[in-house]
């Protein structure tokens, strides 16, 4: 991951000329230019949940924290009940193949729609027929009229409503908490989801064994009514919808060409293709350490699921204080993923590997709502529900073939091999496209041991000095460090103050302009004459005029 990896230190912005960013991300400074003398201010505790200030979407907040918990207790309910009704673990899996196969299939035509229609009167719809079939599989259930062929059913026709209904959900996070509170609202949506994922079974589990499984159906029907009204109070003067496209053909292609027009979102799409196919979807690994490794049973299996739901939380959470996002941020997250997952795979004491199973789990969540926020943000607002589309299909496409694989992998090769397997697909996206990017940008690592511009030892430059056609470079930019640099955390203040003036200026042909750090008076006995640039720098001329008496 070094060379790669590192190289993505100033990637996104040296690779591609135009910058179509929100204006919070497009004003980092690119490869070349100068850089600001101050950091971006941290984010204060009070802005965690800034994008809850706007009414509109805490009543959609609210919404889907019912939503997300209920669903996450009708599906194990669905699951045990088809389980108790036939006896064969097969039936399981293909009510989770039909409920997800239409997203495979039709994915993307769920996004032209949503891209047509208004997507608030779109979820309404989606809702109502969410609480529908759930109200009529928890009444035939209560009365002890339910059959398999009802349950599948049932999931089929949900997961033709989900192919609508999931890119429209996540096309309309924009138009219901602003712009400005976009990177905040998908963390928050993201904590809320993980939370029902955590919440949800536990109360599933619970109300099974209780009152058995018709009621969990019952309770999501309801909780799907409140969201339904919870959209119909919302006040549609406050939302920022985005102009509905007139139906034509050719939509679809359309909007395929767009993601390979936008780099920002096409190595976003790949990056999480290579993500998902392997370091998402751990259920199959954890079990196999519960029965093999650990032998602690069900409820070690529910443990070690707990620790990567918390690490989940912690990342999602953490992920609403980030005032910056780039392209590097996600090939570095997707490599950590990966590395940790590989060392999760080494160790064979239940302590540490629970640890890590937090860290895992907050490492993953940091990835996939930097890599949401990234297409949210780069995305015109007339193609977000196409692009949307394409996004979650590759998500949960690569997911879908991940529990084969990892399968098969734990069966033959045993629970070590496999968890070592599931960090590989993220480590190999990290090299991939970080060494596409860099290659894109002609950037590459260096080692600087002496006269470093930063605390770190590696850093990223440009293959080759500026060509003469180029506007030459004023000013100092500093390079940006490494991964074997404390740059990795946010710079301290002290850090980004201005440099004294007489801070000298290593013009060598083989780096960008960097200021030397160290005192005053060294930098006065080392330095050299700067090279001409062809450009005086600001207040020069005035300077000159004045020196030779002509002011």
């Amino acid at each position: 991951m070094s060379s790669a990896s590192t190289a993505l230190k100033s990637t996104s912005q040296a690779a591609y000329p135009s910058d179509t960013r929100p204006a919070a991300a497009a004003s980092q400074p690119r490869p070349g230019t100068s850089a600001p003398t101050t950091p971006p201010e941290p984010v204060r505790w009070a802005e965690t949940f800034a994008s809850l200030r706007v009414r509109n979407y805490r009543l959609y907040v609210t919404s889907q924290v019912l939503t997300n918990t209920c669903g996450w207790m009708q599906r194990v309910a669905q699951d045990w009940l088809i389980l108790s009704l036939t006896g064969n673990v097969a039936w399981v899996g293909l009510t989770v193949t039909l409920q997800l196969g239409p997203m495979l299939l039709f994915g993307l035509w769920g996004g032209v729609i949503a891209d047509r229609f208004d997507k608030r009167r779109l979820l309404m719809v989606t809702q109502s027929l969410f609480a529908l079939s759930a109200l009529v599989i928890g009444v035939l259930t209560l009365t002890g009229a339910i059959q398999p062929w009802h349950i599948l059913a049932s999931a089929g026709f949900l997961g033709l409503a989900t192919v609508v209904d999931n890119p429209a959900r996540q096309a309309f996070v924009p138009e219901v908490a602003g712009h400005e509170h976009l990177r905040n609202a998908i963390s928050i949506n993201s904590t809320v989801f993980q939370m029902g994922a955590l919440i949800g079974p536990a109360l599933a589990g619970a109300g099974i064994a209780l009152v058995g499984e018709g009621w969990a159906f019952v309770v999501n029907s309801a909780a799907g009514t409140t969201a339904v009204l919870l959209l119909i109070a919302m006040r549609a003067a406050e939302l920022s919808p985005a102009p509905a496209i007139a139906r034509g053909r050719g939509q679809l292609r359309e909007g395929l060409r767009y993601v390979g027009e936008k780099p920002e979102i096409l190595w976003s799409v790949v990056l999480v293709g290579f993500v998902a196919v392997t370091g998402i979807n751990l259920a199959t690994v954890l079990a196999a350490y519960a029965d093999e490794v650990f032998d602690i049973g069900s409820g070690g299996y529910g443990l070690l699921n707990s620790c990567l739901a918390a690490g989940a939380v912690i990342g999602a959470l953490a992920s609403t204080r980030r005032r910056t996002l780039r392209l590097r941020t996600l090939v570095y997250t997707a490599g950590v993923l990966g590395l940790l997952q590989m060392t999760a795979g080494m160790i064979g004491s239940l302590v540490a590997f629970s640890v890590l199973l937090v860290a895992v789990g907050a490492a993953s969540l940091l990835y996939l709502t930097g890599g949401n926020t990234m297409v949210q943000t780069a995305v015109a607002a007339t193609m977000r529900g196409r692009v949307m589309a394409l996004y979650i299909l590759v998500l949960f496409g690569a997911q879908a073939g991940s529990g084969t694989l990892i399968g098969w992998i734990a069966h033959t090769h045993g629970a070590h091999a496999a968890m070592m397997a599931c960090g590989s697909g993220p480590l190999l996206g990290a090299l991939i496209v970080g060494a596409a990017l860099a290659r894109r940008g002609r950037l590459a690592p260096r080692v600087i041991l002496r006269d470093r511009p930063g605390r770190g030892v590696v850093y990223v430059l440009p293959r080759q000095p500026a060509s003469a056609g180029q506007p030459p470079v004023t000013g100092f930019t500093p390079a940006r460090p490494g991964l074997l640099s404390r740059g990795l955390r946010a710079r301290t203040a002290r850090r980004h103050q201005p440099r004294p003036a007489e801070a000298c200026i290593d013009t060598r042909p083989d780096l960008r302009p960097v200021a030397r750090i160290g005192t005053p008076a060294r930098r006065t006995a080392h330095s050299r004459p700067a090279r001409r640039t062809g450009r005086a720098p600001a207040g020069s001329g005035a300077a000159a005029r004045a020196h030779r008496g002509d002011g």
